[in-house]
């Protein structure tokens, strides 16, 4: 039996020895690169953590003491310590263990997790919550140092360093380098600012000898300054930022030597005032592909274990992302105006090339999508094309800054919504559900999702012509394998196309729905059912002047979109024939009702939630059957 066959929770690894740990490390890693070969997940970063996991489970005792993983995408050992390790194997499948922590699945899971940053305020909030039920159980937050770029993670420390000696709180500093790509900015530079025990001897010297060079006092200022030397060390490495807060700062220390992690976590343990332990490691660690490219590995699909190498399914068709990572470096050689900013996802939004082509045209703005937005709206008024390209899923943490530094002025920023609908294994936190009902209701914004890659990249130059607020929304996966039509024509703002006719019923679609709508209108045409189907395109402004003369003709309507239907694309459609006084019809929306959307792959999902041509085909069917008055 293996040691790791022998944890069946975080009781279980403390019987065993330190001398055991270092084996039970070996045999998580290959565990967890084993099950993510063939489920996909976020390898890179859970294989950095699983030192530190061990450490922290011998040394704390959850779920009284309360581990928080930011983002959670690191947290693979945590659930192979806690009672998931025969369930491992279901990792981010259908009905199976999510992908992030989760309350619902575990009671060692502190908090549900899948962006970044939360740890923190969470951390904090759960502290405050001990304090006044008089709980002595610790509290302990681990984030990613790219995590640290935004800003609630230092909105979270101001009110821990203001409450200081209140809050029984860790913060673990899990230093790699890295959040998805490799991280950017002068805070990253800071908190990677090390010193050689040469170098630092050097600095020493240097500083010592300019002490001693002040008149009078310069001599008592050094021998004080000698007697002092973590303070000194604290002074000249990232430690002077974190004790700004009030925090007591250890560290940097190595984030893989399990038995110094663990006297470190022990010693702190008794500390009853907020500590700031700061830990270095490596992405990949112990898994040679990952280590040397730890951005692809951060986030991967299925791939061979031997090499590394990605296991590829079907035909080589680009996928959305790509092919509007493309597009645009091609615009961006006929245009100087254009300029992409993206939230520490180049690789992840298509615009890696961009960036090596137009350098001094790309801006990584780190996990900072308010700044990353506001950023782009000042760019804006200085006659620049920001395209502002972000999951839809974080583009929700920006809503504000578009409300009120994009529309509010009109000013022309284009955004590049990835990953629109569903989104597959990632789950609930990730799926880009809401971004159609959010948009559409903000004044001057323009709302667009294209049916196939060749109408993204119409679209994207439809949005670089307009001179206002403008979204493009797009799916992950995939693209249809549709031919390119060179040169890219913009389209008509707020046109509608009818891609198929007939009388029976009317079919409405948007975005990547409509190649489903095409689907089902084939299946019914063996029904004896005529089908006209639209591809809407423009959520805002809605074509309702052509959608009215089709429901006054086809007044059995469906409309399609994948995003709640709660203000979304069939609420706009509703609302536009009210607004026109068309009446004397019947409609059935399809879209994900009020609820979440699980984990589970794309099929599966759109599937269960009828966002797909058999989905279509039973709402057709419900519509047919509640025919309006005098219809056949």
């Amino acid at each position: 039996m293996s040691v790791l066959e022998t944890i069946n929770s975080p009781a279980d690894l403390k019987r065993l020895t330190k001398a055991e740990l270092p084996l039970l490390a070996e045999e998580i890693r290959k565990r967890i690169v084993d099950v993510v070969s063939r489920n996909g997940g976020h390898l890179a970063s859970s294989l950095g953590a699983v030192e530190l996991t061990i450490a922290l489970h011998y040394v704390f005792d959850t779920p009284h003491d309360k581990i928080l993983w930011d983002v959670g995408h690191q947290a693979y050992a945590h659930k192979l310590l806690t009672g998931r390790r025969d369930a491992f194997g279901t990792l981010r499948q259908y009905e199976g263990l999510s992908g992030f922590t989760k309350r619902s699945e575990s009671p060692h899971d502190a908090f549900t997790t899948g962006h970044s940053s939360t740890s923190i305020s969470a951390g904090l909030g759960i502290a405050c919550a001990k304090r006044l039920k008089k709980d002595p159980g610790k509290v302990i937050s681990i984030i990613g140092d790219g995590s640290m770029t935004a800003g609630i993670a230092y909105e979270g420390l101001n009110q821990a360093g203001a409450l200081h000696k209140d809050e029984n709180m860790i913060v673990v500093l899990n230093d790699n380098d890295m959040s998805i790509s490799r991280n950017v900015g002068a805070l990253s530079s800071f908190l990677s600012r090390t010193f050689s025990g040469k170098s630092l001897q050097g600095f020493r010297r240097e500083f010592g000898e300019f002490l001693k060079s002040v008149p009078k006092i310069g001599d008592d200022i050094y021998q004080l300054a000698k007697r002092s030397e973590e303070s000194f060390k604290t002074f000249v490495t990232p430690g002077m930022l974190f004790e700004a807060f009030n925090f007591d700062y250890f560290g940097p220390i190595n984030g893989h030597r399990l038995n110094h992690l663990i006297d470190i976590l022990s010693n702190i343990k008794t500390l009853n005032e907020p500590v700031l332990l700061h830990v270095t490691t490596k992405k990949g660690k112990g898994y040679a592909p990952a280590e040397k490219n730890p951005v692809y590995f951060h986030g991967v699909g299925c791939f061979e274990v031997k090499t590394g190498n990605c296991i590829k399914k079907g035909v080589a068709v680009p996928s959305y992302t790509e092919v509007f990572g493309e597009a645009m470096v091609a615009l961006a050689e006929k245009d100087s105006r254009i300029v992409a900013v993206t939230a520490a996802m180049p690789e992840g939004t298509g615009l890696a090339r961009f960036a090596d082509a137009f350098p001094e045209r790309f801006f990584d703005v780190g996990i900072a999508e308010q700044h990353g937005v506001t950023f782009a709206a000042g760019l804006a008024t200085e006659g620049y094309r920001p395209v502002v390209a972000i999951y839809s899923t974080f583009l929700q943490r920006a809503y504000d800054q578009i409300l009120h530094d994009v529309c509010l002025e009109a000013l022309p920023v284009i955004f590049a919504i990835d990953r629109g609908g569903i989104v597959g294994e990632d789950g609930a936190t990730h799926h880009g559900l809401f971004d159609l009902s959010f948009l559409r209701s903000l004044p001057n914004m323009v709302l667009m999702a294209p049916k196939d890659e060749n109408e993204l990249r119409r679209m994207l130059v439809t949005a670089l012509d307009h001179n206002g607020p403008i979204a493009l929304r797009y799916p992950r996966g995939t693209a249809t394998g549709v031919a390119l039509e060179e040169p890219m024509r913009p389209i008509p703002i707020g046109r509608a196309e009818v891609l198929e006719e007939g009388d029976d019923v009317l079919i409405l679609a948007v975005g990547r729905t409509v190649q489903d709508a095409r689907e089902a209108c084939s299946l019914l045409a063996g029904e004896n059912v005529a089908a006209t189907v639209v591809n809407c395109r423009f959520v805002k402004p809605l074509d309702i002047d052509s959608i009215a003369a089709l429901v006054r003709k086809v007044p059995r309507v469906v409309s399609v979109e994948e995003n709640v239907r709660q203000g979304g694309f069939g609420s706009a459609v509703l609302e536009g024939l009210n607004d026109v006084g068309v009446s004397g019809f019947q409609m059935v929306r399809v879209g994900v009702r009020d609820r979440f959307v699980a984990h589970g792959s794309q099929k599966i999902l759109r599937e269960k939630h009828g966002i797909d041509a058999r989905g279509i085909i039973s709402a057709v069917r419900q519509v047919l059957r509640r025919s309006p008055p005098g219809q056949a």
